[in-house]
């Protein structure tokens, strides 16, 4: 059995869940770092704001990103199979709300300075961190594709701050 057929075999059994509201007002208290995840190659250049970033292990190095099937970067994100994973820092919530959802696509990339890295997909310059990655496996949950990103390079700034999300707002982070 492959670790696709896994991720299968357990979305495959119908469960009765909780409210979807009731969720969502649950989701509002677990706090997460606020990334801007970009893609470029044949589908173009897209960008999408994230707080559904997570690590899967360091050996090999690989995180799983979270995205909306209905995401105005979803069909760019799959099709490139490419994805930058920009962790943001405390001055930059205006370009999260940018990358959000609202603005036309190219717009988002204006304003900010990006770089072309090992995968091509752009990367922020001033960005807390960067994870390049390849995407190399994807599991369909309800509205979601939960993508399996192997990590091929990553970037850190000098930057002691952080940008949060919890409570349905943005709240800075600095180290101690």
């Amino acid at each position: 059995m492959s670790r696709h057929d896994v991720v299968s075999a357990v979305s495959a059994a119908p469960l009765e869940t909780v409210p979807a509201a009731l969720y969502r007002d649950g989701m509002a208290r677990l706090g997460a770092a606020v990334n801007i995840v970009t893609s470029d190659g044949p589908a173009g250049r897209a960008g999408f704001t994230a707080t559904a970033v997570c690590s899967v292990t360091d050996t090999p190095a690989t995180l799983i990103v979270c995205i909306n099937q209905l995401s105005s970067a979803f069909h760019a994100v799959k099709t490139n199979g490419v994805v930058a994973v920009n962790v943001l820092s405390s001055g930059q919530q205006p370009l999260a709300d940018r990358f959000g959802g609202r603005t036309p696509m190219e717009e988002r990339f204006a304003g900010a300075t990006w770089q072309s890295g090992a995968t091509g997909a752009p990367f922020l310059v001033d960005a807390a961190a960067v994870f390049e990655c390849r995407i190399t496996g994807r599991a369909e949950v309800g509205s979601h594709h939960v993508l399996f990103c192997a990590v091929m390079a990553v970037h850190l700034s000098e930057q002691s701050t952080g940008l949060a999300y919890f409570a349905r707002g943005y709240h800075p982070l600095t180290a101690r």
